[in-house]
């Protein structure tokens, strides 16, 4: 799985990369609020206007339509021949989130491949591309490059650009979020790239999770706060991140590191 996270992300180049731009994010909310709601888009439809256009997390594929499972079905059939992956079980040729965190199994990491929807080479608001092509990739058309790893990394990489977000815990009801733009080592601001078109769309992203966090934190302290069932159709992967720091704190924290 290690070797397998590595080669997945070697065509994006993140050798031959420079940060762009950084952002810091103050959010009224425990870090791990902030991680479950990485971990669902249940929320995605309502609160992400910009997200929900170009990429198919809100379709599971046994919940989906005809029409949808099609959409999916073209977009991968566009996409596929350009995914440089080791083999299949490094992509995700289903709508919905990618299942992580895995308790039972002990991984505390995991990257796949997803398909944008068309019109979009990447996860820019109007889907054209911002900067030049990263890595090794010589066609637009290569999808979406996730990583994960617990407790606090996650990585959204486009043809031309990647957002890269690290969570820090920085109090019981309060957490530190800092997001890295990174582009090719040669893209140059004002020429290459321009940071009004690079931003946006994670900024946007972002913010809009930052606040439904912040709601979420003030809900979790009310004093007729009572804890609900998790959806089995949107919310898998909570349940599993909750397994997982569940088995953390019982195990004393020993997580499985490098």
């Amino acid at each position: 799985m290690r070797q397998r996270f590595q080669s997945a992300g070697a065509p994006q180049g993140f050798d031959r990369a420079r940060i762009a731009a950084s952002k810091e994010y103050e959010v009224d909310a425990n870090w791990k609020l902030v991680w479950e709601n990485n971990r669902e888009c249940y929320h995605c439809t309502p609160r992400h206007p910009q997200y929900v256009k170009s990429n198919f997390d809100i379709y599971e594929e046994e919940h989906a339509s005809e029409a949808v499972r099609r959409q999916i079905a073209a977009a991968i059939a566009r996409t596929r021949s350009k995914w440089d992956v080791p083999d299949d079980a490094a992509a995700h040729p289903k709508g919905g989130l990618a299942t992580f965190p895995d308790p039972d199994r002990g991984l505390w990491y995991t990257c796949n491949r997803t398909a944008l929807a068309e019109g979009f080479v990447t996860e820019s608001l109007d889907g054209k591309r911002v900067a030049p092509l990263m890595g090794d990739y010589d066609d637009a058309n290569v999808g979406v490059l996730r990583m994960r790893s617990l407790p606090n990394f996650w990585l959204h990489a486009s043809c031309d650009h990647a957002v890269v977000t690290r969570m820090l815990p920085a109090g019981a009801r309060r957490t530190t979020m800092k997001s890295y733009w990174v582009v090719h080592e040669d893209a140059r601001e004002g020429e290459d790239y321009e940071l009004d078109r690079l931003l946006p769309f994670w900024n946007l992203t972002n913010e809009q999770d930052w606040e439904i966090c912040k709601w979420q934190q003030r809900g979790v302290d009310s004093v007729g706060y009572e804890p609900g069932p998790l959806s089995q159709r949107k919310e898998y992967n909570v349940d599993a991140f909750i397994r997982w720091y569940l088995k953390q704190v019982r195990s004393g924290g020993a997580a499985q590191r490098p």
